[in-house]
């Protein structure tokens, strides 16, 4: 992590900007990686996979691969990812010495071994309504831009007030990426769970375990490369299962962190969660080395 952020905003696109059918006919030899995440998401996982499959494998030759690495599902996630057409890897059996697979950003980490494009796209597994629209704006700027790098999604979310992100970004990670990363408080939702990079890039960063994962990414990304050289793109809307505020306490306390690390203040101890009548929670930051230094590259 050696380049500075520099002064250059971050690049943006508009709803519907980008057309599958064009990427795919223009996109050359460059193969694509559609991965997602899940832990428990029966419901939709599969609906998901399926949409990806039929839109952007069979009617347009945009996507070559779809990879669900299951995190300790307890239901039937993989069985619905693997019928709807996706290849399912399970989380605990890979790089088995750096982890046992629990937490977001390990699954997206080995997702990210385990696939083979030369772009990967990450969507998470638990959206309502899933639009294959999603996939193909994360891979305009990518796919017709040999300038960006790594683009983020932003969406309207019906499921709370007005515009923007959601509480966890609104009251917490945007005031603190304006003190320390101003260049990215602009980011539309710099927690957002559908992003895609080059592999090239990717590679190189390492992977925080837990929900910390997306905005350590695009901090990662921003000094690796440039602000310059990242994108956002709208999506339009997204619905998905909302979280109670008992859920979001411990996430919340992985996104702090995982901004004050990047932003080099580190508490003498480990990050604890202390809430009336509830036992504290403690937060190891774990991280993942980047695979580039790991392994030697196979792709």
């Amino acid at each position: 992590m050696t380049a500075p952020i520099d002064a250059t905003a971050v690049r943006s696109y508009g709803v519907g900007h980008f057309h599958a059918a064009e990427l795919a006919a223009g996109r050359g030899t460059t193969t694509v990686s559609v991965c997602l995440p899940a832990r428990n998401e029966e419901p939709t996982v599969g609906t998901v996979v399926a949409s990806i499959r039929s839109q952007l494998i069979e009617s347009v030759a945009l996507v070559d691969e779809i990879v669900v690495v299951d995190d300790h599902s307890t239901d039937q996630t993989a069985a619905r990812a693997r019928a709807a057409g996706a290849r399912v890897v399970d989380a605990s059996t890979v790089l088995t010495d750096h982890g046992s697979g629990h937490g977001k950003g390990e699954a997206l980490w080995k997702s990210l071994h385990e696939s083979t494009g030369n772009v990967v796209v990450w969507v998470d597994a638990d959206i309502v309504d899933f639009d294959p629209a999603f996939v193909v704006g994360l891979l305009g700027p990518l796919l017709t831009d040999d300038g960006i790098d790594f683009v983020k999604g932003h969406y309207h979310r019906p499921e709370y007030d007005g515009v923007g992100g959601g509480r966890v970004t609104e009251l917490l990670a945007r005031p603190l990426l304006s003190q320390f990363f101003p260049d990215l408080a602009e980011v539309a939702q710099p927690l957002s769970g559908e992003y895609a990079g080059r592999r090239s890039l990717l590679e190189r960063l390492p992977f925080m375990a837990g929900y910390g994962v997306d905005v350590a990414l695009l901090i990662d990304a921003a000094r690796e490369v440039g602000v310059g050289r990242l994108a956002q793109v709208d999506l339009g809307v997204r619905h998905h299962r909302n979280r109670s505020l008992d859920e979001l306490g411990p996430m919340a306390l992985a996104v702090s962190q995982a901004i004050l690390d990047r932003a080099g203040v580190r508490p003498p101890g480990p990050a604890i969660l202390r809430r009336p009548g509830k036992t504290p929670l403690i937060l190891s930051p774990d991280e993942r080395p980047a695979l580039g230094d790991l392994v030697s590259p196979t792709h």
